[in-house]
């Protein structure tokens, strides 16, 4: 699979690892339960037992996983920032693990009742600080995939630098009329013209070239400061344009409007910079 054909499905894609992932360790843990009360000879869990502990948890964990992506977008561990956000991430995972028991136990007495039975969570203070020990450990686990995935998929999509960038000390030049362009291990150059538009993507902003997509780690506001005076303009708070790529303005009765690009690709226009578009695009 091409990354191009990934990315413009990688929502689903993403979506089922994470269902995957969860399932296959619920199914494990419960078998492995099961096995351990089998061989201690017991008689007083049955053997649905573990499997609604285990999946109860684990549901409760696949909808805690859109909070902490949107928690990390707010508060990323990138570089000068990490020390700080760190803690913030530490002090998230009281919350998600609350979250995550007050969740798992609404579930379980569910089951229990429908089974006939009756759940205890036995005592609080305890078993809250117990599960917090596994939530913590969850927790750093699943930002450590996410940042493999986006490690990995940065260097199988290309990721895009500036031609003109030194030492970290110096101040930022203007963009020359080329990118380029690092993708597993090879390095090629994009021209500025060439870009379709962009759009914001967390830390990172997405080139738009063609079919093809390249991250670059830059906000909004500062590659609209780098294009200036290139042809590019500001349409929406998560996108700019290049002008000479519109082809067409699709207006909206409530002051927005849809730029439909050459390529093929829509980009939203708010109508706070619908009328400057339009007179540049005169």
């Amino acid at each position: 699979m091409q990354p191009q054909t990934y990315l413009r499905h990688r929502r689903p894609f993403e979506a089922g690892f994470w269902i995957l992932i969860l399932g296959i360790h619920a199914v494990a843990n419960s078998i492995v339960t099961n096995i351990d009360i089998a061989r201690s000879g017991s008689s007083e869990t049955a053997r649905w037992e573990p499997w609604a502990w285990e999946w109860s948890s684990a549901l409760v964990l696949l909808a805690l996983v859109p909070a902490l992506l949107a928690f990390d977008r707010r508060f990323s561990l990138q570089r000068g920032r990490i020390a700080r956000n760190a803690a913030a991430h530490l002090a998230f995972s009281v919350p998600f693990s609350l979250l995550h028991v007050a969740g798992m136990v609404a579930l379980r007495e569910a089951v229990y009742a429908w089974m006939g039975s009756d759940y205890r969570f036995g005592d609080l203070s305890t078993n809250l600080g117990y599960e917090y020990l596994k939530d913590v450990r969850t927790y750093g686990y699943f930002l450590l995939a996410v940042y493999l995935y986006r490690f990995v998929l940065r260097r199988w999509q290309g990721e895009a630098g500036f031609l003109t960038e030194g030492r970290e000390d110096l101040p930022a030049q203007p963009v020359t009329d080329r990118f380029l362009i690092k993708k597993l291990g090879r390095e090629f150059l994009v021209r500025v013209e060439d870009i379709d538009w962009i759009e914001a993507a967390g830390n990172y902003v997405t080139l738009h070239v063609g079919e093809r997509l390249y991250p670059l780690r830059e906000t909004m506001a500062g590659i609209q400061a780098r294009l200036d005076g290139r042809g590019f303009a500001r349409v929406h708070r998560s996108a700019i344009v290049n002008l000479d790529r519109v082809r067409e303005i699709e207006p909206f009765d409530t002051g927005d409007a849809r730029a439909h690009m050459h390529g093929g690709d829509t980009v939203p226009v708010s109508r706070r910079y619908r009328q400057a578009l339009k007179e540049r695009l005169a």
